[in-house]
């Protein structure tokens, strides 16, 4: 067992980092995980067009840096990550299209990188699966392309559980502690709220004594990306306590609410399920949504037979963290908000998947290759057709805010606030010739405020 590639954490404490760089620096090693990246980019630049238009918070992110269209109103639950990652683009140029295919190279770079971190702690058959499996759900290539901070969230949690793992089998590991500290912040300035929840056992864990290292460098990586958060807080909210309260009210109010069942209405391919009525997904929809806990916790099982604990343990839990807050304390649902989750549980749930596979029984392994390989099959299938209904859905939606658009600035009008929360704002976006002013600060105003040119 000590020359396994699933060895304990613990007894590689001395050969852990020989045993990493020398890993981390084979193109043998490599090349399967930037296979499975470059495929990713690809995917999104065929499978979601790169002309679909912008979002209602697509265009709040891109107009705070666009040199094009005026900066809409940034309401208290948003972080400004999302912004300073489009900005090399949005900053001078209008082109949709150009941004969309920047997110898809960067978020396929992104994927790579955050399976990098985990080399030497799985072997890297288990890495390419669960990178597959990440990159394969419908969510993921729907919003890798798109400003939105939920997918960097994701693999700035899976890269960061590597690096706190390797810093807690080998003290001496400089770069885990730097590549912790960046995740740390990296996911604050995405979204400071997800981020610590997405890290919580990790702070938990570094308590002890002897952990206090990761402890701090967890909470100056926090500290670092949420500073502009906290200051914007005071600032332009009233202090960190009231913009926190002010995120809840926006978002219905926090507290207990047994989301679960809204987070499965939203698998059929639905962004945003709020308010979350309607029948159910078909349930093969929803298979692979019941299956994965399942595999979860066969993953931990198996960890503990092998006693290989903590690289499977620490991410499940983490994921079960980071999943918390939107199964049961918001009152609504969108199935990018459990992107953090799904990423954390890939690598576990490939472990298990490999095993069979990679088992000592060779008569039983054809079988196996042959059921995983239909099983792989047949999840694809159904994640393409989610995604290809969610993206037509989209596309047609944004299509018939442009045509209201032009047909109002046709008529002469100046559109400054919002209907229901959204639609107006972004016919006003869209429009690239409508100047829309800060917006009232009113939640949910049930008439557009309008005027002539």
């Amino acid at each position: 067992m000590a020359g396994s590639a699933y060895a304990p954490l613990a007894g590689l404490r001395r050969e852990r980092p020989r045993h990493l760089s020398g890993r981390a620096r084979d193109p043998r090693a490599l090349a399967p995980l930037a296979a499975v990246a470059a495929a990713f980019t690809l995917a999104q630049l065929l499978l979601v067009r790169p002309g679909m238009g912008l979002g209602w918070d697509e265009t709040v992110y891109v107009s705070q840096v666009s040199a094009h269209t005026p900066a809409a109103f940034f309401s208290a639950p948003r972080a400004r990550g999302v912004s300073v990652l489009v900005a090399p683009v949005t900053s001078w140029s209008s082109s949709t299209a150009l941004l969309r295919v920047y997110l898809a190279v960067l978020s396929g770079l992104g994927l790579f990188l955050a399976l990098r971190t985990w080399l030497g702690l799985f072997p890297v058959r288990v890495l390419a699966v669960g990178g597959t499996l990440f990159a394969s759900l419908w969510v993921t290539l729907f919003y890798g392309p798109q400003a939105m901070p939920n997918y960097w969230v994701a693999v700035g949690a899976l890269a960061a559980v590597a690096c706190f793992l390797r810093a807690r089998a080998d003290r001496t590991d400089r770069p885990a502690l730097w590549g912790l500290a960046a995740c740390a912040a990296f996911m604050a300035l995405m979204r400071p709220v997800d981020a610590v929840w997405a890290v919580l056992p990790l702070l938990a864990l570094g308590l002890p004594r002897r952990r206090r290292r990761t402890l701090w460098v967890l909470l100056a990586g926090l500290a670092a990306g949420a500073a502009e958060w906290v200051v914007e807080a005071y600032a332009r909210y009233g202090g960190l306590g009231r913009r926190l309260s002010d995120g809840s009210a926006i978002q219905g109010g926090l507290g207990w609410h047994f989301a679960v069942v809204d987070q499965l209405r939203s698998m059929g391919g639905r962004a945003l399920c709020r308010p979350c009525t309607g029948e159910l997904p078909n349930p093969v929809v929803a298979v692979w949504w019941f299956t994965l806990p399942v595999l979860a916790v066969l993953a931990l099982a198996v960890a503990v037979r092998a006693r290989r604990t903590a690289a499977t343990a620490v991410p499940l839990v983490c994921a079960a963290a980071a999943a918390f807050p939107y199964l049961f304390l918001i009152g609504y649902a969108a199935p990018r908000f459990l992107l953090p989750a799904y990423a954390l549980l890939a690598v576990p749930v490939a472990d298990v998947l490999c095993r069979p596979v990679s088992g000592p029984r060779r008569t039983w392994r054809p079988l196996a290759v042959t059921l995983l390989c239909l099983g792989l099959a047949a999840h694809l299938a159904v994640q393409l057709a989610v995604l290809r209904d969610a993206v037509d859905r989209t596309t047609a939606s944004h299509r018939a805010w442009s045509r209201t658009a032009s047909a109002l600035h046709g008529l002469g009008v100046l559109i400054t606030s919002v209907v229901n929360g959204a639609g107006v704002l972004i016919m006003a976006k869209t429009s690239g010739v409508v100047e829309v002013s800060k917006l009232h600060r009113t939640r949910r105003p049930s008439c557009p405020t309008v005027m002539p040119v």
